[in-house]
């Protein structure tokens, strides 16, 4: 069985799927690997590191598809990439399932197996198949770098021969991984932070790293599903938790949001009035800009000034860190083909609780409920 791993196609990615050392370990599993050249470079690993490690490199990228058994990717591959596979190959990546179904279709054609990594179920099972997990880990963290490197004051407490430099505020809103990273990684900039989450289970977690935890009464409404996301509120519940972060904002330096719903248009937590009411020199780091945006002022990938108040809204932070992002979806990813792996043979077992839930496509159909029926709207809408 041969796994090949391309050069991502997508502007300023500079991950890659598969770092050496994974690359090792799959090959000690029976399967040969082949990496396309200059895959790795961005992500600081060259090809005679994946030589090293016993893959095979090559600059002809068509006849590495044409032999692939599994294409390992971080992006959804292009349709050319799909319609040089052989039929019945797989595809493993983030391929953005629940939000570009339609996308998929010349998968469907050309008969190939997809898996979406982000459809990996959150049980304990699949914990180091958690790719979405590893790379909220990466965004979290480096927003709160970029946030601190944007605003025109230092993040710490510093009690100096000139006077007392008082600690920058930040509020985070949003308490999953990425939200958790950002609230650390500003705890240890100095920083005085304040987090926001519908689910109240959350605030355990928020206190425990050293922030305050905001409450809104929701009067009771379930805000989270059985795999641990949130889930989209009425416009009553959103409009009370706004109302509290409009008025937290006012005083914040930082505005750190990565609510997001999948398969949704992000819900709006920051209106165009509570911007408006910030203190100039703030800055706000919208992770939900590729679903639409936390905040009302969001542009994806672009940055936005309001009196003085900086919005941005990066969609691939995470590429911005392409060594250690790279290193954890290549773990990840590892572990996944773990599954499908047996003897050195593809085996794709559909009733398997991981396996079967992360795929998409297999045999020519959609075997996933929930995109068929997104897929079959989006055909009605363009008929």
């Amino acid at each position: 069985m041969k796994i090949a791993v391309l050069k991502e196609e997508m502007p300023g990615e500079a991950r890659v799927a598969l770092m050496p050392d994974s690359a090792k370990k799959l090959l000690s599993s029976g399967a040969k690997v082949a990496v396309e050249s200059k895959a790795g470079l961005a992500a600081a690993r060259s090809d005679a590191d994946y030589t090293e490690a016993g893959a095979v490199v090559s600059v002809d990228r068509n006849a590495m598809l044409g032999e692939t058994d599994v294409l390992v990717a971080v992006n959804r591959p292009s349709t050319d990439v799909f319609a040089r596979l052989k039929k019945g190959a797989v595809v493993l990546g983030f391929l953005r399932p629940l939000d570009e179904a339609a996308a998929l279709t010349p998968a469907l054609e050309h008969g190939l197996t997809t898996f979406a990594m982000e459809l990996v179920p959150r049980i304990t099972r699949a914990q180091s198949m958690d790719a979405l997990s590893s790379m909220a880990t990466v965004t979290g963290y480096k927003a709160v770098i970029v946030a601190a490197s944007s605003i025109p004051r230092m993040f710490p407490l510093l009690m100096t021969a000139a006077g007392t430099v008082p600690p920058a505020r930040v509020l985070v809103l949003g308490a999953g991984v990425a939200g958790l990273q950002a609230i650390a990684t500003a705890r240890r900039l100095g920083a005085v932070v304040e987090a926001y989450d519908v689910r109240a289970a959350a605030g355990e977690q928020v206190r425990s790293l050293g922030a305050i935890f905001l409450e809104v009464d929701l009067g009771g409404l379930k805000t989270e599903d059985a795999g641990g996301y949130a889930v989209e509120l009425s416009e009553e519940a959103l409009q009370r938790g706004r109302d509290l972060i409009a008025e937290r904002a006012k005083t914040a330096d930082v505005v750190i949001t990565t609510a997001q719903v999948p398969g949704r248009p992000a819900p709006l937590l920051v209106t165009e009035e509570a911007v408006n009411g910030m203190r100039r020199g703030a800055v706000i780091i919208d992770l939900a800009g590729s679903t639409g945006g936390n905040c009302a002022l969001s542009k994806a990938d672009q940055t936005v000034e309001r009196n003085g108040v900086v919005v941005m809204a990066p969609t691939n932070l995470a590429a911005t860190v392409p060594v250690h992002a790279s290193q954890l979806y290549s773990r990840n990813v590892t572990a996944f083909l773990s599954l499908l792996i047996k003897d050195g043979e593809l085996s794709i077992d559909l009733n398997d609780d991981v396996v079967g839930p992360s795929c998409v496509t297999h045999a020519g159909e959609i075997v996933n409920k929930r995109v068929a029926t997104m897929l079959r709207e989006a055909v009605e809408q363009t008929e």
